[in-house]
Parts: C-alpha cells; structure tokens; sequence
C-alpha cells in the first residue's frame, strides 16, 4: 500500500466549511505519484504511460480543512496491460471516501495499449491488496 498525505487548502472548501467534493478525485490522484514514477520516471510528459479509463468514487464521510488527510492506495488487479487502483481517503482515523480507478500502460505516439513490463509488474505486486480487507465489497 501507498501512503500520502495531504493538506486540505482553503480555496478547496465549499460554502459549507467541507472540502469540496472536486477536490477528493485531485487528491487520489495525489495518491497515484508513486505509480506514475514507475512507468514515467522522468515524468516527461511526451513519454507518459498511464492513462486513465475509469474511476468510481464513493463518499462516506465528511472532510474538514485544517486537519491532514492520508490517501492509502493499493493495487487491486493487474492485468496484461491494465491495473486496477483500490483508494481510501481518512481523516483523523474515519473513512471519508473510497475510490477505484483502472489505468491502461498506453504509447502515446503509436496510440495504443502495451503489456506492463515485468519489472513494472513486480513492484506493483509489492502493494497488492490483500482480499481480507475488502470488507464492505466495494
């Protein structure tokens, strides 16, 4: 599993005093930096590997500025030329979101979908989550 923490900013509040529910798909992709240095280490653009092709986002609770967020994000499935991301969001120890996304290791100048390379496949399996802590089945 990832771990990254983020500081809520002011102009990410609504009316309300909440985070604004547009940040939460920001922040887990915060959460998605590790993933991306795997298959973009120098983060050339020009280069970029991961494309995203769906995501799923669930709120469960609220969140407040001015108290830390920790994103914890595992890899859920890894196929040929796919992975499934499982995200959770808390603060101050509550669950506040859970996300899903799946990417695709694309070639961006031959526009088309590759295998994930063995030695991008083997770190990945480093941080697969495990099925017992799929408790609530999302």
């Amino acid at each position: 599993m990832y771990k990254t923490t983020i500081t809520p900013r002011v102009s990410e509040t609504d009316a309300v005093g909440h985070i604004n529910n547009t940040s939460l798909p920001v922040w887990f992709e915060a959460g998605r930096n590790p993933l991306f240095e795997l298959f973009t280490p120098d983060h050339d653009f020009a280069k970029w590997k991961m494309v995203i092709v769906k995501t799923t986002l669930e709120f469960t609770g609220q969140v407040y500025f001015g108290k830390d967020a920790e994103i914890h994000t595992w890899v859920e499935r890894i196929g040929n030329s796919s992975l499934e991301l499982y995200e959770e969001l808390y603060q101050e120890g509550r669950l506040c979101a859970k996300n899903r996304a799946v990417y695709v290791n694309f070639n961006l100048s031959q526009q088309h979908s590759e295998p994930i390379p063995a030695p991008i496949r083997a770190e990945l399996s480093k941080h697969l989550r495990e099925t017992s802590e799929n408790q609530e089945g999302f």
